[in-house]
Parts: C-alpha cells; structure tokens; sequence
C-alpha cells in the first residue's frame, strides 16, 4: 500500500511549485490561478508506521507533500461566505444577461482584515467565468474580425495605497496589458475601451476602503469608480469597514430595495462626460463576518468548519475529534476570534511544529508556544484595517473568574432531564 501512495524514488515531485504564484491582477495569472485553483492532491494519509517504513528520500518527501498540504488547504465554505458567494454569483449573472446598456447594480462586500473577503469573491469570479467562457465558446467558438481576441470575462485589480484617478486607470489598464496613456482623459478612454473590448462583465477593486476621502484626489477616484458602472460591467469593491471608512458618504439607502444609493456626480466634476446615464449607482453590501461562538447555530458553524479542517491534516499522530473536543474549540477561537484567516494561519504553523518536534498532532500546549505569523504585511495598509488585530496571552483556555466571560456551555449535556419512568 505505501507504495502505490507515496512517490517513487526517481519520479518527478507533482506537489511543488515552479516559479512564482499566479498574479490575478494580470488576465494571464488570473487564468493559471482559475485553472488551478481547484487541482492540489494533498499527501496521502500514512500512519506512524508506515511512514517509518519508508526510506529516508521518500519519507522526506511525504513530509515536504505534508507541508505543501498544510499550506493549501482547500477554500471552505462557512454560512458567511455561501451567502457572500451566491449573492455575488446571482448578480453577476443576472447582469450578464441584461442586453440594454445603463448602470449595472454592483456589491461591495464587507469585513475585516483576514476574514476570506478576497477568496470567496475571487472563487465565487472564477465559478462565474466557467459558465462564461463555455457559453463564449458556443457563441464564439474562433476569433472575430475587428475585435480583440483576448475574452476576459472577469477583471481583479487592487486599488494602489495612495489612490488616484491615474493609479486607478493604470491598475485596469494592466490588467490586459495595455500601454498607459499619459493624460487622465486618454487614461479614461483606455479603460473603457479595454473594458468594453475585451467583453468584462465583472471588475472586482480589492482593498477599496485604502481611500481617505479628506483628500480630493481620493474623492475624484470614488467618483470614477462609480462611473464605471456605466460601462455595462457589474463592480464588486472589496474592503474592511466599508460603513465606517467614509466610501458611504453622499449615499443613502432606497427604502424600497435597501440598496445604498449613489448619487450622480454632478456637473463640472472630472469624467463627467464618461457618464452616460443620469440615474444613481446602486450598490448592494454583503458583510463577511468572523465565526460567532455565542449561538448553538454560530458553534455549530465553527465546530463544522474545524472538522473540515481536521480531515485535511497529514499529522501521524492525528485522531478524530482532535480539533472538535474537549476545550480546543474554545481554545481555538479565544486563540483567532473566529477570523478565518488567522485561524488558519495558526493551524498552519502548529502543523510544521508538529512535525518539526515530531509530536505529530495539535493540542493545546503546543498551539500555545505557536505564535501566529501574519507574512508579508508589506502590500497591506494598517491604516485601512487591513491587519487584524491577534489576540495575546492566551496560552490555555482556564476557568475565567466570575467577573469575565464565563465558557460558552450550549452543547454541554447537563444531565437534568428525568428518565422517562420518573
């Protein structure tokens, strides 16, 4: 049996990666990371013996293959991402469909940082783009005269840290892989030219609450973002604490629909002649929250979302319920508060100490000497909320006093019910 499921000595190792990570925000790296995305073979499970059986290469080996299998765990749906997800999916679909031209509504999805925000929209973007590419393919099947052979159905960017109309344009425009133009006009005009032909039905903006609207040149990239969804393309702008970063100011709700409004940016503003409708920008917003442990439902959640975890693990030593029993639930949300990201960080790295002192399984003392690495910080801005905050000094979950918050005992059996002959 170890044989069929462990490399041979002179084979090729499949699970290591040759060069750098795709890059979504070309339409290249974004299709390698679409076509990809979905194709990782962790390593097999071993138990302790038989990986002591193997030679010295090849239990290395299943080690690094144990390694790269902690690092790429598959994306989880959780009950806040399927309804981030479906709620993406739906309107991008819709707006697909929609023949005449006009502002398409668009979704702004909510959150802090480490939360999944960039995951679920980018996977929920890519489901879409199946679809998409096999109906263009029916339709389109080989190249059209007079248009652009590259089809990008979906367009990811990230807005730069100090934002303006120009860095905005130029973020697009790489993403196909066009020159830049050297006047904001001529900028403009290139987008909405790659945009309309290049067939874009969908452009994400990540990390859009970096936007500080006391400075004017933040003020005009807002207003640009908003005119784009006069292009026929639907806008999905990704940010932490959208409500409280200002990106909301001027609009309001429609009482009728409960979308946040945007009015028309009036006249004389810059792009105005980019405008082709006078109707509001309507925007749904979706908030992608962090696990809550104060519901049956909210554990329930969490405990499901650990033993999705748990079955992924290569650990030699593992065992059903490893992360689900005892006090290692709470533990572990005390330890990430519920934010996904974090708690993956942390799984990650008790995964490589484990192997590394060859414990081989996670418990609580040895998640309590792992400290949780965030990477690199250096493409993310502090000052928009994109580092979480980690929780410190919590090393075991002891009995709190009174005074603080008491452990969360909705599962726990209490033994009151009488016997049924009582």
């Amino acid at each position: 049996m170890v044989d069929q499921t462990t490399p041979d000595e002179h084979a090729v190792v499949p699970f290591l990666r040759a060069g750098p990570p795709p890059d979504r925000t070309r339409w290249e790296g974004w299709q390698q990371w679409r076509k990809i995305r979905d194709t990782f073979v962790p390593a097999p499970h071993l138990t302790l013996a038989e990986h002591q059986y193997l030679s010295p290469r090849r239990r290395a080996l299943h080690d690094l293959h144990r390694t790269a299998t902690h690092v790429n765990m598959r994306l989880q749906e959780t009950p806040m991402s399927m309804r981030v997800a479906n709620l993406m999916r739906g309107r991008l679909q819709n707006n697909a469909m929609k023949f005449m031209p006009g502002t398409r509504d668009g979704l702004m999805i909510n959150g802090g940082g480490f939360q999944g925000k960039t995951e679920t929209a980018c996977d929920a973007a890519a489901s879409f783009e199946d679809v998409r590419r096999n109906i263009h393919h029916q339709l389109l099947p080989g190249r059209t005269p007079g248009t652009r052979d590259v089809f990008v159905p979906v367009a990811y960017c990230r807005l730069p840290v100090r934002a303006t109309p120009k860095g905005l344009c130029k973020a697009i425009l790489n993403v196909y892989g066009d020159p830049h133009p050297g006047t904001l006009d001529d900028l403009v005009r290139a987008v909405r030219d790659a945009i309309r032909d290049h067939h874009t039905s969908a452009l994400l903006i990540d990390d859009v609450t970096r936007l500080r609207l006391h400075r004017e040149d933040d003020q005009d990239t807002l207003d640009l973002i908003r005119e784009l969804m006069d292009l026929n393309v639907t806008l999905v702008l990704i940010g932490v604490d959208i409500p409280g970063s200002g990106l909301l100011r001027g609009a309001y709700v429609d009482p009728r629909t409960g979308q946040w409004v945007f009015p028309d940016v009036k006249n004389g503003k810059n792009h105005e002649a980019m405008a082709a409708t006078q109707t509001g920008r309507r925007f749904d917003m979706v908030d992608l929250d962090p696990f809550d442990y104060s519901t049956l439902a909210g554990i329930t959640a969490f405990l499901d979302h650990l033993a999705g975890i748990e079955e992924q693990l290569r650990l030699l030593r593992s065992f059903t319920g490893m992360l689900t029993t005892g006090e290692m639930p709470e533990y572990l949300f005390d330890r990430t508060r519920g934010v996904v990201g974090l708690l993956r960080r942390l799984i990650e790295d008790g995964c490589a100490e484990a192997i590394t002192t060859r414990e081989e399984r996670l418990t609580k003392e040895l998640l309590a000497r792992t400290t949780i690495h965030l990477g690199n910080l250096n493409d993310l801005d502090e000052g928009a909320g994109e580092i979480p905050e980690i929780p410190q000094d919590v090393t075991s979950p002891q009995p709190e006093s009174p005074r603080k918050r008491g452990r969360n005992t909705v599962l726990d059996d209490r033994g009151e019910r009488p016997a049924a002959g009582d």
